[in-house]
């Protein structure tokens, strides 16, 4: 708070002071000591009330610069904490899909790796005219394989319809959907795609 703002008030009271010392002192106005001490005393309790009252709105002032700079600081950190909170959770999710495009991509590898052993045993096998254990070798690893691409192409599948976008998506209710409802809002979503 300012030192300026009972400046004015000061130089009133000492003003007044004096003149109140200079008519006392003076023989001319013969004025009674009761009376300038009463007017001293008015004085000060006026002045008194008056100082009371600035300090009291340099107080009130001051507290809302405080709030208002404790409401910013809150703010900025929030925002921060979101900011971090996001961070966190992309580099998480980044984490997780490297990760699972690693194990996929060993997954591949070692199928890759037994189908082609199965098919170069078929082919010895057949070499050496072992026909019928060529065939179950050969069958084998062709089921094998058609499993995993089945496999493939549904968790693609659930992979398209989580970022489908809200309004392909059969609105959320309270009543629960009959199975033959879910079949028909996927047909639906099928038919969407495929003439998209």
């Amino acid at each position: 708070m300012s030192t300026y703002r009972f400046l004015p008030g000061l130089i009133i009271v000492q003003s007044a002071t004096a003149a109140l010392v200079f008519a006392a002192a003076s023989d001319s106005m013969r004025l009674h000591w009761g009376f300038v001490a009463a007017a001293a005393l008015l004085l000060t309790l006026i002045a008194g009330f008056w100082f009371a009252s600035i300090a009291e709105h340099g107080r009130k002032d001051s507290l809302a610069a405080a709030k208002e700079q404790f409401a910013r600081e809150r703010e900025r950190l929030v925002v921060a904490a979101e900011a971090a909170k996001r961070t966190i959770v992309e580099e998480s999710h980044r984490t997780i899909l490297r990760e699972t495009n690693r194990a996929h991509a060993r997954a591949n590898f070692k199928l890759g790796a037994t189908v082609v052993g199965m098919i170069g045993i078929a082919g010895v096998l057949l070499y050496i005219q072992l026909f019928t254990l060529a065939l179950v070798t050969l069958t084998t690893a062709g089921g094998a394989l058609a499993g995993y691409v089945a496999r493939a192409r549904q968790d693609a599948r659930a992979l398209t319809m989580r970022k489908l976008p809200e309004s392909l998506l059969p609105a959320s209710s309270t009543v629960e959907q009959t199975d033959s409802q879910k079949g028909s809002v996927r047909l639906a979503l099928d038919r969407n795609r495929s003439n998209a």
